[in-house]
């Protein structure tokens, strides 16, 4: 189940799941892009051998790991969703973090302080 969803997060790059799926889900979606940082043929084949979608893999190497080359952790996000309507299960959305949106949030909470 859980190499579905990482496939699929590669993917579509969000994914919308339950909370205590979506922090095991962060975890391997994370190993994920360190292997395609590392970029060499193991840790793409460790990733293969995981994933086993070849686009998802090179969309990873090619893609995401270029995007995160001068990140050392921290690729992906939770966003609480809120409860599910038919078990009131809590919900969540995991997303991989855009390139600059931790300095853009930096910025704007600098500014409000100093404005204080």
């Amino acid at each position: 189940m859980f190499r579905n969803m990482v496939t699929s997060l590669l993917v579509e790059e969000k994914i919308r799941t339950t909370d205590a799926k979506a922090k095991e889900l962060r975890r391997l979606a994370e190993k994920m892009v360190t292997l395609g940082k590392r970029g060499h043929l193991h840790a793409r084949r460790q990733a293969l051998a995981f994933v086993r979608d070849e686009t998802a893999v090179k969309k990873l190497f090619e893609e995401l790991s270029l995007r995160y080359q001068n990140r050392a952790g921290g690729y992906t996000r939770v966003v609480k969703l809120g409860y599910r309507s038919g078990d009131n299960a809590p919900m969540s959305q995991v997303e991989f973090i855009k390139d600059g949106e931790k300095e853009k949030a930096k910025k704007k909470t600098t500014k409000v302080s100093a404005e204080k």
